[in-house]
């Protein structure tokens, strides 16, 4: 009898320990529900085209709706912010992330977040194409014409940028450094402000990523330089900074992360998603269309870029005696 019993016992707590190593009832594979991705600056332009083009890929390829949520404002920290304070790591909501979350840590005595430790790095995508543009029918004819002005006028020639602290307004404040001139920097939410206020007459130079191109193909902008590491096939008579003497190619490489602590078998479902959109025919239209340099990194990769970049914007900030207090 006592033999019965135990063995009863046995296949009681067999059976217990096979229930509880099953999935749940009723679990669902991930993703079951829509993806919210949200990117810390205004529609519009190349990044939103690519971005957009790659949301419906990846929605069909996982089943559900990707979408696509715009956050401008805070110098584009919004996304980070929301993501270190609310997100959880379920795999359902995503950011663009781009070099100024690196840098802001260490722009401020407030406290953010660790650049490196407070994200999951997914997978960087590309990067922007900024560039110099003044109207047509500005005397500005070139940007050694521009910084000429600026030496006579300090203060008085202004240009705009997507933020205080971003990329290409400490590109803009090197090349000041250079060449020994002052410049009023006009900072806006995105890009596309300064191209409506260059085309108001509000500014004299928008120095950002490429929603000006379209004033330049039709002829309403001109377009003084380029930051990419090569001359542009469409504009292949735009000087690129590096032409010009200055040694430096700016791109500002950007991608998408997660909220801290996100599962590794999500990350490699949403990067092997999000890497089959990129490389689908759709994005690439979009990718030649504006010219859009190739950054591509795997999670890993991804990681390493952003903990050899978090110390070059940490010592670049402290080389500068940046803050934004």
């Amino acid at each position: 009898m006592t033999q019965v019993i135990a063995r009863r016992r046995a296949l009681l707590a067999g059976g217990a320990a096979a229930v509880l190593a099953r999935p749940a009832f009723g679990q669902a594979r991930y993703p079951n529900r829509p993806i919210r991705i949200i990117t810390p600056w205004p529609p519009g332009g190349s990044l939103d085209a690519l971005q957009r083009t790659m949301f419906e890929i990846v929605g069909r390829d996982l089943g559900v709706a990707v979408l696509s949520e715009n956050m401008p404002g805070a110098r584009g920290t919004r996304a980070a912010i929301y993501l270190t304070q609310q997100a959880q790591p379920d795999g359902y909501t995503l950011a663009h992330h781009h070099l100024s979350i690196l840098r802001h840590p260490f722009l401020t005595r407030q406290p953010t977040w660790d650049p490196v430790t407070d994200f999951t790095y997914i997978m960087q995508l590309s990067g922007f194409l900024f560039g110099t543009v003044v109207r047509a029918d500005s005397s500005y004819r070139s940007l050694a014409d521009v910084f000429a002005a600026a030496r006579a006028r300090p203060g008085r020639v202004s240009f705009s940028t997507s933020g205080i602290a971003t990329t290409n307004h400490l590109a803009m404040e090197e090349l000041c450094v250079r060449e020994r001139c002052e410049m009023l920097h006009v900072p806006f939410r995105g890009a596309q402000e300064g191209v409506t206020a260059l085309l108001g007459r509000q500014i004299d130079m928008v120095a950002d990523a490429q929603s000006w191109r379209p004033q330049v193909e039709t002829g309403e902008f001109r377009l003084l330089s380029v930051w990419t590491r090569a001359r542009l096939p469409s504009f292949p008579d735009a000087p690129t900074l590096n032409d010009l003497g200055y040694g430096m190619s700016v791109t500002s490489p950007y991608g998408f992360v997660g909220p801290k602590g996100l599962p590794p078998e999500m990350v490699d479902t949403l990067h092997r998603s999000l890497r089959k959109a990129l490389q689908d025919e759709a994005s690439q239209a979009v990718i030649r269309r504006w010219e859009m340099p190739d950054e591509y990194l795997g999670p890993a990769e991804y990681l390493a870029f952003a903990q050899e970049r978090t110390a070059y914007e940490r010592a670049t900030v402290a080389r500068l005696r940046l803050s934004i207090d």
